[in-house]
């Protein structure tokens, strides 16, 4: 580590202050020559640990995880090589609306201007393109030219960030990194919150009043921006005094109570879970609150609401023919909460729909493994303190099925789907929360993508469980658009964590391969502190959810849509 001057503070000294200022206690790091001075200083500020990641898709993951565990992360790359990767983790913090800051070191100030060819670069001597790539998947990208313009460009970007809940880009120069740069001002400047404009809260509070007047069948659809705008609090308050059905879209499940009395399950139009997708077609009022439709929530554009929505986004609301701008969530909806008329209208009529609790077959231990035991034993493992991950894939639909107790967190990554991202997602959402117990849901497939970030479990000791679905393949992609292609090469799953332990390293790979096996594995892996445990479940080709069925049936169809008829017009 470079020893730092007495009394000299760089800008290396400033961001490192401003990441512990935000609440960032772990950075998640890959080493390249223009960041390494960068690295020092950070490495040299007491309130941050450097986490080292395998590669930069990893690192960008990991903290897109770590994001969704403290409210902000950073992700620190080299130029060009380095950034572009990590990208990938930068695009899915965007798409799911986190506040990830991605820094990357870049060429000395000194080298455009003598058009220097430089490594690491597409070998010509303009260094603006990496930057300009950044504008497009972040919510402001800044690139230091000069140390003095530092602390303005580090603060407007880290602001920005936390105030959007999307990620942001800092790019500093490998000499400029230790600079001499001034001190940070008071941290309020950076974190201070925006509120709502008081007279478009109260105009928009005074449209849902007409929104509602003479509704009588209003249901709330919950979506995942709900959580991401810090807002479940308040929405519990307004939908308690309401009293209506509420329903939560697939990437929000886990931001409202599943035991709570007015839940009435996941809006996934014909894989719908309990009887939210007969709720949701009776209501005569929406109260959208953080919903997104896309393709995958709206089962290929089939389950779009078709009457007229309130929408409540995270920072505007909406509503047929009026729309208010700075207008945010958590208090919009705590002061709809005082001015509702109570009305249980749909939960009288969702008792009368209400299924009757399935009946679970448990598998005698010598029976093959199936995707139903693997979530008959994944259920009884959820507690208040459980977080489970589900990736890509019929992961996403076994885990939506499943029963989440008080206290269980549950989280997805629906809107980017990059397979693959619940391993380094996972890693550092652990690292944030070490009290609670991650879970994660993958198939083989998926983890192919990612499996070097377990060996980064191995060295910080993470306690992760991962429960790889191996069934040999993309089941997702098959039942989406069958080929060749989605024939994978198997691993040795179970071996391969061996690989990564090394001499030093304490995790367990087990392998299941009937009900008593799993069971056995699954107690072994919650007695396990030292490290993560993968227990490779191996099931049929062909053991896909029925849910995963139908969904890839219309996906496929909304994919094969012919080209419209444009005119020359259009």
């Amino acid at each position: 580590m470079a020893v730092q001057q007495p009394g000299k503070f760089t800008v290396g000294d400033y961001l490192a202050e401003r990441l512990a200022q935000v609440g960032i206690r772990h950075h998640f790091v890959v080493p390249g020559d223009y960041n390494l001075i960068l690295l020092d200083k950070l490495q040299a500020h007491p309130d941050l640990k450097e986490v080292g990641c395998a590669n930069e898709l990893n690192c960008s993951l990991a903290a897109e995880g770590y994001a969704r565990a403290n409210g902000v992360s950073a992700c620190v790359v080299t130029y060009s090589v380095g950034a572009i990767s990590a990208f990938n983790g930068t695009g899915s913090a965007y798409a799911e609306n986190l506040p990830l800051i991605l820094i990357s070191g870049s060429p000395n100030t000194n080298d455009p201007s003598q058009y220097h060819i430089l490594h690491h670069t597409l070998g010509h001597p303009d260094y603006t393109y990496q930057y300009e790539m950044a504008k497009k998947i972040t919510c402001c990208a800044v690139a230091v030219p000069r140390a003095i313009d530092a602390p303005r460009l580090i603060d407007r970007a880290i602001r920005a960030a936390i105030l959007a809940r999307k990620p942001c880009y800092i790019e500093i120069p490998t000499n400029l990194a230790g600079a001499t740069c001034v001190r940070p001002g008071p941290i309020s400047a950076v974190m201070d919150p925006i509120t709502s404009d008081k007279n478009a809260l109260e105009a928009a509070a005074k449209c849902a009043a007409e929104y509602l007047d003479g509704k009588l069948k209003p249901v709330i659809l919950v979506g995942p921006k709900a959580g991401r705008a810090g807002a479940e609090r308040e929405l519990l308050q307004f939908a308690e005094a309401m009293g209506c059905a509420v329903a939560l879209q697939p990437a929000a499940k886990g931001m409202f109570p599943e035991d709570h009395k007015q839940f009435v399950g996941i809006f996934w139009g014909q894989v719908s879970s309990d009887a939210a997708d007969a709720m949701v077609h009776w209501a005569d009022a929406m109260i959208c609150v953080g919903a997104v439709f896309n393709d995958y929530s709206t089962v290929g554009w089939t389950a779009v609401p078709n009457i007229p929505l309130m929408t409540v986004d995270m920072d505007h609301v909406t509503f047929p023919g009026a729309h208010f701008s700075r207008v945010r969530m958590s208090e919009f909806l705590s002061h709809l909460a005082t001015q509702v008329t109570f009305n249980d209208t749909t939960m009288i009529e969702y008792k009368r729909l209400k299924p009757d609790p399935p009946h679970v077959h448990t598998a005698e231990r010598e029976e093959a493994l199936s995707r139903k035991e693997i979530s008959r034993q994944v259920q009884e493992m959820l507690t208040d303190k459980t977080s489970l991950f589900v990736d890509t894939g019929d992961s996403w639909f076994n885990g939506i099925q499943l029963k989440l107790p008080p206290g269980a967190k549950f989280e997805i990554e629906m809107q980017w789907g990059h397979i693959g991202w619940s391993i380094p997602a996972a890693f550092g959402y652990a690292l944030r929360h070490p009290d609670r117990h991650t879970i994660v849901l993958v198939g083989d497939g998926s983890f192919q993508v990612t499996a070097q970030e377990v060996s980064q479990m191995v060295r910080y000791k993470v306690p992760i469980t991962i429960l790889l679905i191996n069934n040999r393949g993309y089941t997702i992609e098959v039942e989406i658009h069958d080929g060749s292609y989605n024939k994978i090469k198997n691993w040795d799953y179970a071996l391969l964590v061996q690989a990564f332990n090394s001499t030093d390293g304490h995790a367990k790979g087990l392998l299941a391969n009937t009900a008593g096996e799993l069971a056995d594995a699954i107690k072994m892996a919650e007695s396990h502190k030292e490290g993560p445990t993968l227990i490779e479940c191996t099931i049929d080709q062909d053991d896909c959810s029925k849910e995963l069925i139908t969904w890839g049936h219309y996906v496929a169809a909304a994919n094969a849509r012919p080209p419209r008829n444009m005119s020359v017009q259009e």
